[in-house]
């Protein structure tokens, strides 16, 4: 029998392709911003727009009472963006503002879910990822999403990477500093909300940052590590998903766990070899 041929596994392969790719384009900026955990807080507020996507189903009494939860998501995951990003122009402390969203939004989450007559197996999807109820629906939404996220991220590379790295310097350049800010900020929240069917909201950031990680201890240049990460995140997700279609595991939590120990490996090997160097 042609696994291949399923279209469960397709659809599984296709979202987990797109995911894998698309996240690190967003977290090799968010690591240069030295903001790794911005996914953790939009994360959590995306879990929030689940849960009101759930009631508006609900209120509307769709047949598929979800069909409004990963919208739901994109907004509620952009404003949370917006809402960090105008903070931290203006000064707040960023990780206090994420820490209110972070508790909040999963407070939100679960309460809401509740109220919508969800079960703890629907949301227990959302927080570590349920990739094989996946439809084609979803895989068009995803891919749509993920090219947006591509062509922005990866477009618009030299411009960014400058905002990123210096806001003094782009600004005396004549680039939109706030606009760019904006751009990125809101990239990553779409970027969780693509990612959140495949490892969840409690695992998202993980698929962003693990794979920048791996590759800067490869590489040197911000271009390169961007492209290794994206080959990187490409791989991980797609061999966990393999590996799940024959064992019974989740496939969210087992993405991150090789991720970590191909970072564990690679960090070792580049140690030893420098070592020997000296």
């Amino acid at each position: 029998m042609n696994l291949l041929a399923e279209p469960l596994i397709q659809r599984m392969l296709i979202v987990g392709l797109l995911v894998g790719m698309a996240a690190p384009v967003m977290g090799t900026y968010l690591v240069q911003r030295r903001m790794a955990l911005l996914g953790d807080g939009i994360g959590h507020v995306a879990l929030a727009g689940v849960a009101a996507g759930w009631l508006a189903g609900a209120a509307f009494d769709l047949a598929q009472q979800d069909a409004l939860a990963i919208p739901g998501a994109v907004v509620f995951a952009i404003i949370g963006a917006v809402v960090i990003e105008r903070m931290r122009s203006r000064g707040t402390a960023a990780d206090i503002v994420m820490a209110i969203l972070f508790y909040g939004g999963i407070a939100s989450g679960v309460l809401l879910i509740g109220l919508a007559g969800g079960s703890n197996a629907n949301l227990l999807g959302y927080l570590f990822g349920s990739i094989s109820t996946v439809t084609w629906g979803d895989v068009w939404m995803s891919a749509g999403l993920a090219a947006l996220i591509l062509v922005v991220g990866l477009g618009l590379r030299a411009a960014l990477f400058t905002v990123t790295h210096d806001q003094e310097f782009a600004r005396s350049t004549g680039l939109p500093v706030d606009a760019l800010n904006m751009v990125v900020a809101v990239l990553a929240a779409v970027t969780i909300t693509v990612a959140m069917r495949v490892v969840g909201v409690l695992l998202v950031s993980a698929l962003m940052i693990v794979p920048v990680a791996i590759a800067q201890l490869l590489t040197r240049s911000f271009a390169r590590t961007m492209h290794v990460a994206m080959g990187l995140g490409a791989a991980l997700t797609l061999t966990g998903i393999w590996i799940t279609v024959f064992q019974d595991i989740q496939p969210g939590s087992l993405i991150v766990v090789i991720g970590v120990v191909v970072y564990v490996v690679v960090a070792l090997i580049t140690s030893l070899l420098k070592g020997s160097r000296r």
